[in-house]
């Protein structure tokens, strides 16, 4: 059995475990979801994010003309969009850099206007 297959199951028999609470988690978007994600904690993001940026600030450190762009977003669709435009432009993302305002992100989400800290 695959190990997709396997994480399928475990979300199931949680879904069977936990009741009415898990009855909007789809077994097997969560076993793709955990499957395309190559970190298993948070702790594993930030090591990886921290290694990145101390890489860019010894660079800088190095060559001062030698800084890191950061282009701001308010929509993870067009931050998607933004990305690939400018990996087809330098055939590559390395050391570019995509902000998305959280703020706004929560504000657009809510339904009781832009609210953001109430969605």
């Amino acid at each position: 059995m695959s190990s997709l297959n396997k994480d399928i199951e475990t979300v199931a028999a949680l879904k069977e475990t936990y009741g009415s609470a898990w009855n909007a988690i789809n077994p097997e978007y969560a076993a793709r979801m955990r499957a395309q994600n190559k970190f298993k904690t948070g702790l594993d993001i930030a090591k990886y994010t921290a290694a990145i940026m101390r890489k860019d600030m010894e660079r800088y450190d190095n060559d001062s003309s030698q800084y890191t762009q950061s282009l701001g977003c308010w929509h993870g669709f067009i931050g998607q969009q933004k990305l690939i435009s400018i990996k087809k432009h330098f055939n590559s993302t390395d050391r570019k850099y995509l902000y998305l305002s959280g703020w706004m992100v929560a504000a657009l989400r809510s339904e009781f206007g832009p609210l953001p800290d109430q969605s």
